[in-house]
């Protein structure tokens, strides 16, 4: 009896676990997001995903999850949109839309895509499209980080 309870358990742990791990939050109204994170000299970074994107998976957890706790990153605000989601959101002028609606907006086809957005929806870095090479990644994502928060400063 002990066995199969433990087994239980230990699924259910585990369970819990990647589901908290899973994504991150999702993007509710754009314009208050994008606002928040000029406040603080950043950008608003937008994940476009889709619920069976592996790639995703990767770009959240190794690279997007760490940013978003990093000390240097302070006032970064992050946000996904599932490209294949009918989740309602606010967009930029504070209109309603929903996840689908704002990617496909945006012509984003394949995911993922990591976009950079200043307080009124302008892109301030070119997108990271794709997952690219893993020893670059993180150096895209820097460079785009600092590019976003240069034009931030010129505003």
């Amino acid at each position: 009896m002990r066995t199969p309870r433990r087994n239980l358990m230990l699924v259910a742990s585990l369970l819990a676990a990647s589901v908290q791990a899973a994504d991150l939050p999702a993007a509710a109204n754009l314009r208050s997001e994008a606002a928040a994170a000029a406040r603080h000299g950043q950008p608003l970074v937008i994940l476009y995903s889709r619920s069976d994107c592996r790639y995703c998976d990767s770009v959240r957890q190794d690279y997007l999850q760490p940013l978003q706790e990093s000390a240097a990153h302070r006032g970064i605000v992050i946000r996904q949109i599932n490209q294949d989601s009918a989740r309602p959101l606010r967009d930029f002028r504070g209109q309603a839309a929903t996840h689908a609606g704002i990617a496909g907006g945006a012509k984003i086809k394949l995911v993922p895509v990591v976009a950079f957005y200043g307080p009124d929806g302008e892109q301030l870095a070119p997108p990271i499209v794709g997952a690219r090479l893993a020893d670059f990644y993180q150096s895209y994502l820097d460079a785009a980080l600092a590019q976003s928060a240069q034009a931030l400063r010129r505003r």
